[in-house]
């Protein structure tokens, strides 16, 4: 895996190490990583990290997946995973932000934190004039579509915990190909659409989103 941009913020006596990877990066290869990184921050080996990067298509399923929503179990290959939630795909065009946080110094509250990871999509959707919302029924953040009388995710959310460290994290979907969202059922939810930037008619750029993204981290975990 080649790093094309590697640097470090300092916020509240915290050293926060954001990483960007230059080209789709393996899933296996990532959760190696990040189980690595994870560790170290656990030994106080390392700081923390947020981790932006893209896979090549394939589908992952959390520990909440069903069977039955794997539509098309050919089309990719299927990663299990022990994050929380259930089916989700990840591919070109989508940008994951794996993120490797310590509760032990940010508050032990893992509904708090998924709030917060919520926030942060909302915060970062807001900068291109795009109004994320959140329901108590469904997981990710939504897009109100009136136009085509529905609602569809624009950004998932999966987190795992190992000592109160944080990993895993979200993925927004900027110009990803939707019709590979055809092969599950996302996230378990069938009466719902998936769209992304592109999608809204909004000519968004990867590192336009970088941007956002790092900027209203520091808003909202600030």
């Amino acid at each position: 895996m080649r790093i094309y941009q590697s640097h470090r913020t300092q916020l509240n006596e915290r050293a926060l190490h954001w990483i960007t990877a230059d080209s789709p990066v393996e899933y296996d290869h990532a959760i190696a990583w990040m189980e690595a990184r994870v560790n170290d921050i656990i030994a106080g080996r390392a700081d923390e990290c947020i981790w932006l990067l893209e896979h090549p298509p394939l589908y992952t399923a959390g520990t909440s997946a069903k069977p039955a929503d794997l539509v098309d179990p050919d089309r990719f290959e299927v990663f299990q995973t022990r994050r929380g939630g259930q089916y989700t795909y990840h591919g070109p065009g989508q940008r994951v932000a794996y993120a490797m946080l310590d509760l032990n110094k940010r508050g032990r509250d893992v509904r708090a934190y998924v709030r917060k990871l919520e926030d942060w999509i909302i915060a970062t959707l807001a900068e291109f004039n795009v109004k994320g919302e959140v329901r108590e029924d469904r997981v990710g953040v939504w897009v109100a579509r009136p136009d085509l009388h529905r609602e569809d995710k624009i950004a998932a959310i999966g987190v795992r915990l190992r000592k109160w460290v944080a990993f895993h994290g979200i993925s927004i979907n900027v110009e990803p190909d939707l019709g590979h969202f055809d092969g599950i059922v996302p996230c378990g939810i069938s009466d719902h659409g998936v769209t992304s930037l592109v999608d809204l008619g909004l000519p968004v750029s990867m590192a336009d989103l970088d941007l956002a993204l790092k900027a209203n981290f520091d808003l909202v975990f600030g």
